[in-house]
C-alpha cells in the first residue's frame, strides 16, 4: 500500500529509536548547567536528580501508555486533542513546539560557550548562523539521515561519558594525590552545611537546571511516528529512563564532586572540562570539549527534529495554517522544518545583542514551556484512562493515579520556585500570557474556519 503524498515514512529503525531516547536524556543541561548546578547546591545535587528521575520516568510511563496504544509524530498534542478537545490539543501542540524551537536555541548558544575554551572571540552569532543552515540541510534530505546522526552524535557523547566514569574511578583508586583529594572532599560533605551549600534557596534552584536537562525525553514518542514497530521499541526505551539517569547523571556528578572540590567548579564551562583541566590532564579536558560540542549539537538536532513534526501534526489537526502539512519528494515535513528554521533564527539575535546572558534568558524560558507540556502530558493520561479501559492497555503508568498526581505536585513546585526567583520571575509571568495569547489566536482559527 502506497503512502499518501503529506504522510511521513517509517524509516526510523529500533537502534535509532533507542539513541534519540538516550540522546534525548543527555544535553547542555549535563555538560553546561550541571556546572551552575554543582555550584550553587553542593552534593546535595545528587538528590534534585534523582527526584527529578522519578518525576520523568512518571511522565514517561504516562506519555508511553499513549504512545503504544496510538503511535502519533503529534505525540502529546495529538493526544491532547484526540482525549480532552481540540483546544487543549492546539495549547499543547504550540507550547511544545515553541519549547523544542527554544532549546534548539540554548543548545546552538551553549555550543559558542564550549567553542570559546578553545577560540575564544569568535562571533556567537555567526556560529548559531552557520550550525542552523547546516542541520536544516541535512534534516532536509530525509529522516534516515537524521536517524543517523543522532545515532552517531548519541553514541559519542555516551561513549565519552562511561570513558570519563572509568577513567575517574582509575583515577581515584591508582593517583595517590587525587585519591587522597578524593577522601578530603568526600569527608567534607559529610557536614549538611557543605552537602546542603547554598541552604534550602539552592537546593530548590537546582530542581530548575535539572527540570531543564531532563526536557526532550519525550522526543522519543515523537519518533515512534515514524518507527518502524513502535509498539516494542517505544516500551523498550522508556523502560530504560531510571537506568540512564542514574548512570548519565547521579554517577557523573558523583564523579565530578570526588576528583575536584565543587565550590570552585567555573561556570561558565562544561564541568567535564573544568574538572580534567584542574587535574592537570589538559588531553582529557579537550576531549571532553569536543564531547560536550558533540552533545550540544545532537540536542539541537533532535528538537529541530522534535519541532518540526510537531508543526507538522499540528496543521495535520486544523491548528497550523495547512501549507505546514506538505512534505517533500522525500516525506520530509519540509516547510514545518524551514518556517521552525526561521523562528530559531532569534536566536542569532539575541547572541549579538547579550552574547553573555543569552543562555540564561534562553534556559528559563524553556524550562516554563517544559513544565507546562509535561503538565499536559499528565492531565492528557487521565483523560486517557477515564475513556479505555485498563484491560484494553498493553503498557501502563505503574502505581496511577498516585504516581501522576506526585508528579503534578512536583511540577507545580518547580513552578513556584521559578515564580520566587527573581531572575527566573519573568518567564513564569510570561507563561500564562502565552497562554491567553494562544486563546485568542485559536478563537480567531476556528472563528475563520468556520466561516470557510
Amino acid at each position: 500500500m502506497s503512502k499518501r503524498p503529506d504522510e511521513l515514512k517509517h524509516k526510523l529503525k529500533n537502534r535509532h529509536i533507542q539513541m534519540i531516547a538516550l540522546g534525548g536524556v543527555i544535553g547542555t543541561g549535563l555538560f553546561f548547567g550541571a556546572a551552575k548546578s554543582i555550584q550553587s547546591t553542593g552534593p546535595s545535587i545528587i538528590l534534585s536528580y534523582i527526584l527529578g528521575g522519578i518525576v520523568i520516568y512518571i511522565i514517561m510511563r504516562a506519555l508511553g501508555e499513549m504512545t503504544v496504544f496510538k503511535p502519533s509524530s503529534g505525540s502529546f498534542s495529538d493526544y491532547a486533542n484526540t482525549y480532552i478537545n481540540n483546544y487543549a490539543g492546539f495549547i499543547a501542540g504550540w507550547t511544545a513546539w515553541f519549547e523544542y524551537t527554544v532549546v534548539c536555541m540554548v543548545e546552538l548558544t551553549a555550543v559558542t560557550f564550549f567553542l570559546d575554551y578553545w577560540i575564544p572571540g569568535l562571533p556567537h552569532w555567526l556560529i548559531c548562523l552557520g550550525l542552523l543552515v547546516l542541520f536544516t540541510f541535512i534534516q532536509l534530505i530525509s529522516v534516515k539521515m537524521f536517524g543517523e546522526f543522532e545515532f552517531w552524535f548519541a553514541g559519542i557523547k555516551i561513549t565519552a561519558i562511561i570513558f570519563m566514569l572509568l577513567f575517574s574511578a582509575y583515577l581515584v583508586v591508582f593517583n595517590p594525590k587525587i585519591h587522597a583529594d578524593t577522601i578530603s572532599n568526600i569527608h567534607s560533605y559529610q557536614s549538611l552545611d557543605v552537602f546542603f551549600a547554598s541552604g534550602v534557596k539552592g537546593f530548590l534552584f537546582s530542581l530548575v537546571i535539572v527540570i531543564f536537562s531532563f526536557g526532550g525525553t519525550e522526543f522519543v514518542s515523537i519518533a515512534a511516528g515514524e518507527a518502524e514497530n513502535p509498539r516494542k521499541s517505544i516500551p523498550k526505551a522508556i523502560q530504560g529512563v531510571i537506568a540512564r539517569i542514574i548512570i548519565f547523571y547521579v554517577l557523573t556528578i558523583l564523579a565530578i564532586i570526588c576528583l575536584y572540590p565543587f565550590n570552585k567548579l567555573n561556570g561558565n564551562i562544561s564541568p567535564f572540562v573544568d574538572v580534567f583541566k584542574e587535574i592537570g590532564i589538559n588531553r582529557a579536558a579537550d576531549v571532553m570539549n569536543a564531547v560536550a560540542i558533540t552533545a550540544a549539537l545532537s540536542a539541537f538536532n533532535s528538537c529541530l527534529y522534535a519541532a518540526s513534526r510537531m508543526l507538522y501534526s499540528l496543521a495535520q489537526q486544523g491548528s497550523a495554517p495547512n501549507k505546514l502539512n506538505q512534505v517533500n519528494r522525500v516525506n520530509i515535513p519540509s516547510k514545518a522544518l524551514l518556517f521552525t528554521s526561521f523562528c530559531i533564527l532569534v536566536s542569532v539575535v539575541i547572541n549579538y545583542l547579550f552574547p553573555e546572558k543569552a543562555i540564561m534568558y534562553l534556559l528559563t524560558i524553556a524550562t516554563c514551556a517544559i513544565l507546562t507540556c509535561w503538565f499536559i502530558i499528565l492531565l492528557t493520561q487521565i483523560y486517557f484512562r477515564k475513556q479505555h479501559d485498563e484491560k484494553n492497555i498493553d503498557y501502563r503508568l505503574i502505581l496511577y493515579p498516585f504516581s501522576n498526581l506526585f508528579a503534578m505536585a512536583v511540577l507545580i513546585l518547580v513552578m513556584l520556585i521559578m515564580l520566587w526567583m527573581e531572575d527566573m520571575r519573568m518567564s513564569v509571568i510570561v507563561t500564562p500570557i502565552w497562554i491567553m495569547a494562544l486563546s485568542i489566536f485559536y478563537a480567531l482559527h476556528q472563528k475563520v474556519r468556520k466561516n470557510n
